[in-house]
């Protein structure tokens, strides 16, 4: 999307009361729209902010013109004050990650039978078939006349 284009494209990221806002222009129209926005979002304090273009093996170059980082100050409740204070890892509320489904229950005996009883009759199957297929190749070839 924003590849090779000839104008300037801009991204604001906004994290306020807990909410995580990414806004996007890059259509040079100086009109904000939309990418993400995330309720409950919990960031630990004294991190610091970095940017990479590095995807893996394929990278683009990007130039960042500037990065404008504002700090607001914000009237908190000693509650909240000790709540934010206990958060060491990044948190989402209500945010199912990929990779942290509950693993699989593992497959009862009579499944597992099952599975193993029709994978062996399908093979016998296959097995019974391709000598039957031979053996008509084999008759074919046999009554060619020379």
């Amino acid at each position: 999307i924003v590849r090779n284009l000839k104008h300037d494209t801009f991204l604001v990221i906004r994290y306020v009361k807990r909410r995580l806002t990414v806004l996007i222009d890059i259509d040079g129209k100086h009109e904000w729209r939309d990418c993400i926005d995330v309720p409950g979002v919990r960031l630990p304090r004294g991190y610091y902010f970095g940017t990479s273009s590095v995807t893996g093996d394929l990278s683009d170059n990007h130039d960042i013109i500037s990065l404008k980082l504002y700090q607001l100050t914000v009237e908190r409740t000693p509650e909240e004050e000790k709540r934010d204070k206990d958060v060491y890892l990044p948190v989402v509320d209500n945010l199912k990650l990929p990779g942290t489904e509950a693993p699989l229950e593992p497959m009862s005996g009579l499944a597992l039978f099952l599975i193993v009883f029709f994978s062996l009759v399908a093979i016998v199957f296959a097995v019974v078939i391709g000598v039957i297929v031979y053996n008509k190749w084999q008759e074919q070839s046999r009554k060619h006349f020379y």
